[in-house]
């Protein structure tokens, strides 16, 4: 509106007048026209907006954009209609669902806006309430979002419900894959393997391929007799993640070729016998020389690794078991992996033992004995440990690191599994056991026929996994502490003794934190 001050020369009481007449006019005026209609904003019945000249009302209450393709509207002048206006062409993401977690980069619809996660977001945050999502704009199509409560009224659910809250809480794409990862096979499959096999597991059968029962003698020559080319075909038959095939073009021979030169190498680090003068052969070639931790054994003195055991919590969990004197099993370093502790004893028991952590537990002396020797080392090639990824997702590109590991010279090559399994890589000079283990994996690599060449091999001045990793994944099952939400765990990311990528932890995490028994 242009105003023409030729008046304001007037007698000061007709300029008095003309101002109040002005201001009242310009009153009813902001009353009549509405403020233009925008496609960021959110109406409810009674609100009013122009577009295309014409003042639009709002008809019905709580029709919020998106709803129906921008709702009910109504001309609230006599000018002639024009068409309704269309709110937004941008369709709504699947609906938030409460009882759902989210990880960075996913995007949900919830009432009439879509949100995308920033990082990691814990189940019943609420989209335009938490600080975790951002608004990515109006959409159209349903998004209302889901709410419904849980645990049911009554406070302590079912076990089915307890079941299906576990699988709500893990339905996400990163689960999924790294589910996929860490499947294992029945131990009636894994018994029956057996070299040359027409019906091995299709990634045993590729292992075969690239290391028949020769070379594995030549690699391994010196090896303890318990290390057989049997009982590694079993450790690969137990997680058919291990050379598996990829649906998206990935190269399933050349990750496999990677991923058994790094455990290969890892294993000669670990347990071999570093020692040209005395075995005669080089160094690559002296793995799996020691398959119980070199001093140890279970009726001498030290090496009980069980000091654990007198603590409430982990004890709690993962119960030592005892001698027959009453002392404490040992749970010093067995296996290819030379696994410790009962805080790892227990979990692998649990993936070995269809959920049994008390097997392995009682008696730790399997992992000597048996295929688990080598299945103890498979174990730890795949499983996760955040703000660690597994060495396979490194090797097969499934982690993909972000700005802040790549500061820290954290990426998809051999030293970073390094990092991961002893965080050797740190120092401006490289250290001689992370020397050994770039040594031994070239060697392997090239016997393997893959060329390092295609990938780093720095190995000073790196730095450890930290929280702010793209691996910081919450994987651990933890009571929930916010109100009004019994008898439920979360999703956290440090360690607890429930991890999720293990089915039915959920409920044990529910029983031991809350005291009550599902049915």
């Amino acid at each position: 509106m242009q105003l023409s001050i030729a008046w304001m020369e007037r007698d000061p009481m007709q300029t008095k007048l003309h101002l109040m007449t002005l201001l009242a006019a310009m009153l009813i005026s902001a009353s009549v026209i509405a403020a233009d209609w925008s496609a960021s904003s959110t109406y409810t019945a009674g609100n009013t907006a122009t577009y295309k000249s014409q003042t639009w009302k709002a008809r019905t209450q709580g029709n919020l954009p998106g709803a129906a393709q921008w709702g009910q509207w109504e001309l609230a002048s006599d000018s002639t209609p024009v068409p309704t206006p269309v709110f937004s062409e941008t369709a709504c993401k699947t609906d938030w669902v409460s009882s759902s977690s989210y990880i960075g980069g996913s995007i949900v619809g919830y009432l009439g806006h879509n949100y995308t996660a920033k990082w990691w977001v814990n189940a019943g945050e609420e989209p335009d309430k938490s600080s975790n999502w951002n608004d990515s704009g109006a959409c159209t199509g349903s998004s209302g979002g889901s709410t419904t409560p849980y645990p049911p009224t009554g406070g302590i659910p079912t076990m089915a419900q307890a079941l299906a809250r576990e699988a709500d809480l893990t339905n996400n794409d990163f689960f999924r894959k790294v589910k996929a990862s860490v499947r294992t096979a029945s131990n009636t499959i894994v018994d029956a393997v057996a070299p040359g096999k027409s019906d091995n597991p299709l990634n045993v059968k590729r292992v075969e391929s690239l290391v028949p029962e020769q070379k594995f003698q030549y690699y391994f020559s010196v090896r303890h007799p318990s290390y057989t080319y049997q009982r590694f075909l079993q450790a690969i038959a137990k997680f058919p993640g291990i050379c598996d095939d990829y649906s998206d073009g990935r190269n399933a021979d050349q990750i496999c070729r990677r991923s058994l030169a790094t455990m290969f190498a890892h294993f000669a680090q670990e347990t071999g016998g570093h020692s040209v003068t005395q075995y005669g052969i080089d160094e690559w070639r002296q793995a799996l020389v020691h398959v119980r931790e070199m001093g140890c054994n279970e009726t001498g003195t030290g090496c009980g690794y069980n000091t654990e055991c007198t603590d409430p919590v982990f004890n709690g969990v993962w119960t030592c078991g005892k001698n027959a004197d009453g002392s404490f099993k040992k749970y010093f370093g067995r296996g290819a992996k030379q696994l410790s502790y009962n805080y790892n004893y227990g979990p692998f028991s649990q993936v070995m033992f269809s959920g049994d952590q008390t097997k392995l537990l009682n008696e730790p002396d399997l992992i000597a004995e048996s295929w688990l020797n080598m299945a103890s080392a498979t174990f730890f090639f795949v499983y996760p440990q955040p703000p660690k990824p597994s060495m396979l997702h490194v090797i097969d590109g499934t982690w993909v690191p972000n700005a802040q590991d790549k500061a820290r010279g954290l990426s998809n090559d051999f030293p970073t599994t390094i990092q991961i399994i002893n965080a050797e890589c740190q120092d401006a000079t490289l250290k001689p056991a992370a020397k050994n283990r770039i040594d031994y994996y070239t060697e392997f690599a090239r016997d393997l026929g893959w060329d390092i060449k295609q990938e780093s091999m720095n190995c000073t001045n790196m730095q450890r996994f930290e929280k702010g990793s793209s691996a910081a994944y919450p994987i651990f099952w933890e009571k929930t502490w916010s109100a009004g939400q019994d008898n439920q765990c979360q999703l956290v990311d440090y360690q607890t003794p429930y991890n999720a990528l293990i089915e039915g932890n959920y409920v044990k995490c529910v029983e031991k934190n809350w005291n009550v028994k599902l049915k």
